[in-house]
């Protein structure tokens, strides 16, 4: 089966649930075949998220224009250096282009603050730290980026949603220098048990991804076993992290069924439990009360 086929339609869920992190722009799909397939297998409310200002713009637009769709914008955190160092490109550990300076990151965090505030946004992110993919040279203007995304979301009362990597103590502490909004996302949750018990006592929603089905990713597991069930939510980041067996091709909300049945077995619970639970947290942690899920 080529990489590039789709994986079949997985049995739908007695009990919808949502998806808490996808990007509906970077899917071969328009988003009404999207939320087509996904609402038939019972995934019936999505979060649209944005990475940069195009994204964040088209998250906001497209939440207005569906129900069952609801925005975050932030700027990535590898897109803060991308702005800082005037890299159009993309930057990375090989080196960066001219500086397209702080004023440039000022500019652009502002638009995410205006864009925060409109009612189809639910939440101020991705946002966070990534310690993989960006160099030193660059941390600066990543950790400037996180500050100010987690005092938008708290002055405007939205949810955070953190993209964490390779870089959990400098995001556990810098949440608590800053003091966390109350709704607190851990999106694509990468740590292990012992920080799944950190982020419990503290009250952060840990949201899994398709990853924790994969081979290597024991830790993950372990996790999930441990997390508080009122803390954990699911999510695919399509395109991206499709689950096992499908692993390496498309991803895309009608998948979270497969995470979800994984995430069961793992805490040995039923599917329909879980599938309510993983509900009742998303609306609680973006404060879906009274929209459409």
């Amino acid at each position: 089966m080529s990489k590039d086929t789709a994986p079949p339609l997985p049995a739908p869920l007695a009990v919808p649930v949502a998806d808490s992190h996808t990007h509906l722009d970077m899917q071969d799909s328009t988003v009404d075949e999207a939320l087509a397939r996904a609402s038939s297998v019972g995934v019936t409310t999505v979060i649209q998220v944005g990475c940069d200002l195009k994204g964040s713009r088209w998250a906001a637009e497209t939440a207005a224009a569906y129900d069952s769709v609801h925005a975050a914008v932030a700027l990535h955190p590898n897109e803060a250096p991308r702005i800082v160092l005037g890299d159009e490109e993309g930057w990375s550990r090989q080196g960066a282009r001219p500086s397209g300076g702080d004023g440039a990151l000022d500019e652009a965090l502002g638009e995410i603050d205006r864009l925060a505030g409109l009612p189809q946004v639910r939440a101020v992110g991705e946002t966070g730290l990534d310690h993989f993919r960006t160099g030193p040279e660059g941390l600066a203007a990543q950790e400037r980026s996180f500050r100010a995304h987690i005092e938008m979301a708290k002055r405007h009362g939205k949810a955070l949603v953190i993209h964490d990597r390779e870089a959990h103590a400098d995001v556990l502490r810098i949440l608590e220098e800053e003091g966390a909004p109350d709704r607190t996302v851990f999106h694509c949750y990468s740590g292990d048990a012992e920080m799944a018990e950190l982020c419990a006592a503290r009250g952060y929603f840990m949201s899994f991804a398709g990853n924790m089905t994969f081979k290597n990713a024991q830790p993950l597991r372990d996790a999930l076993a441990v997390a508080p069930l009122e803390l954990v939510l699911v999510e695919t980041d399509a395109p991206f992290l499709t689950p096992a067996p499908y692993r390496g091709r498309p991803n895309a909300p009608y998948l979270i069924p497969v995470t979800v049945r994984a995430m069961a077995a793992v805490r040995n619970t039923g599917e329909d439990e879980l599938a309510a639970a993983l509900m009742a947290n998303t609306v609680r942690a973006f404060g879906l009360d009274g929209a459409t899920v």
